[in-house]
């Protein structure tokens, strides 16, 4: 994931409520949302290094994991980012005591929870976490950084909410939908390109090589009905949607 805006205890139905988008390379072999046949997983799959950067298990544990960009750090051999996932879903670990995977040396940002609550740690400085009643945003900095797409997720997140009888599926897809690009003024400095930036600012992201390849929505009740829908992108539009409604342990926020 590149792009995550979460909003707890913001809707009187609905105290879970979260949009993310996954930015990656249209060559790269990804797995639509679905349940692992290999694991009790439901998420979508990375079929080139095995992981997900987003997903629940069946008993209801939740995490998603983002890169954090640093373009001037040179980082040793590191296990893909998806591990993290993964391994805190097989875990038995409480999220708030959860300790990554050390293999993991790259630049991320993990957000996990299970009935304690959501928690958010980072390996680039971020300490753990619980989040609390608000709306959060995560992009590929540390959580609540001001950028350009984090502001405008939270100010969409928000108009969302206003009017909460519209709140469906439908109006949460929409919500990281802005491809506009940042101004050059506005852009943060990662130690990457220009261009390479602006490019990476909007909230839905298109290239020809490189873009956003999914939008996910989750949905969830205080008593754990959890709807999952995944909206999947390729460089020529969408071309695909799964969606799945469960009865899941339901999440502490």
């Amino acid at each position: 994931m590149c792009l995550i805006v979460i909003a707890l205890n913001q809707h009187p139905d609905w105290p879970l409520l979260l949009v993310a988008n996954r930015d990656e390379f249209h060559s790269r072999p990804t797995q639509a949302l679905g349940f692992w046949p290999d694991a009790p997983i439901i998420a979508g799959r990375d079929l080139q290094a095995g992981g997900t950067w987003m997903g629940f298990n069946q008993n209801g544990r939740f995490a998603a994991v983002t890169n954090y960009r640093d373009g001037r750090e040179q980082v040793a051999a590191s296990n893909s980012r998806g591990q993290l996932v993964t391994d805190f879903l097989l875990s038995d670990t409480p999220a708030s005591r959860y300790t990554p995977p050390a293999e993991v040396t790259a630049g991320y940002n993990l957000i996990r929870g299970d009935g304690e609550g959501l928690f958010y740690s980072s390996n680039r400085g971020g300490r753990c976490e619980r989040l609390s009643n608000g709306i959060h945003t995560l992009s590929n900095a540390l959580l609540e950084s001001e950028w350009p797409k984090t502001r405008r997720a939270r100010l969409a997140m928000q108009r969302t909410l206003h009017t909460p009888s519209s709140v469906d599926a439908g109006t949460l897809l929409e919500v990281l939908t802005d491809a506009t690009p940042a101004e050059y003024d506005q852009l943060p400095d990662t130690g990457i390109p220009r261009e390479k930036e602006r490019l990476l600012s909007s909230c839905l992201i298109r290239s020809a090589s490189y873009g956003t390849r999914a939008t996910t929505v989750l949905m969830q009740a205080k008593n754990g009905l959890t709807r999952i829908i995944e909206r999947r992108l390729d460089g020529q539009g969408r071309c695909g949607q799964s969606d799945f409604t469960l009865w899941l342990n339901p999440l502490g926020v």
